[in-house]
């Protein structure tokens, strides 16, 4: 049983969803998105909550019910509110800036790493160390944060590196002299 999927999801009222055929459209104020619906799954709209149902029952229908839900949910989620995450950068000369559309990352290697943003992705950076990345899609945002965090892992002897802004690392001792 799909707990997540049996949830209701409640539509904000400055958001509008379109259901065509197996196609669903979610638009608001910050932009547009698109999600094809499973054959499995069936989505009904009532008032201002949207509920799927499952056509079939099967372990991939039941995976999918949750699933689905789970990507409808974050693309109204994203289009009413956003997403966003904060990144803080350690470490003696570590510091990032940005370039037009480019961030660039100076993490102790011997050149400055460069990444692009994406068209939906906006990237801030505020005193050199924090970087804020935002947009309308999750998966995305998340996605964009990982490979920067990627740059530096955080490491457990000084704790140098790219962590997330939550984000808690072990510490460990160092090697004991004689």
């Amino acid at each position: 049983m799909s707990r997540i999927g049996k949830k209701e999801i409640i539509i904000p009222n400055n958001i509008e969803i379109i259901i065509n055929n197996s196609q669903i459209t979610i638009k608001g104020t910050k932009g547009v998105m698109y999600y094809d619906i499973p054959l499995m799954i069936e989505v009904e709209i009532a008032k201002n909550k949207l509920r799927l149902h499952k056509k079939i029952i099967s372990k991939q229908a039941q995976a999918l019910h949750g699933l689905s839900r789970s990507i409808i949910y974050n693309m109204v989620k994203g289009i009413s509110e956003g997403f966003t995450k904060k990144l803080i950068i350690q470490g003696v000369g570590y510091r990032a800036q940005m370039d037009g559309k480019t961030l660039i990352v100076n993490a102790g290697y011997s050149h400055p790493v460069k990444i692009e943003s994406k068209q939906d992705i906006n990237i801030n950076v505020e005193n050199n160390t924090n970087i804020i990345i935002s947009g309308i899609n999750k998966e995305t945002v998340g996605q964009v944060a990982a490979t920067i965090r990627a740059i530096r892992p955080p490491e457990p002897y000084k704790g140098k590196g790219i962590r997330y802004e939550n984000e808690v690392v072990r510490r460990k001792v160092g090697k004991a002299g004689k």
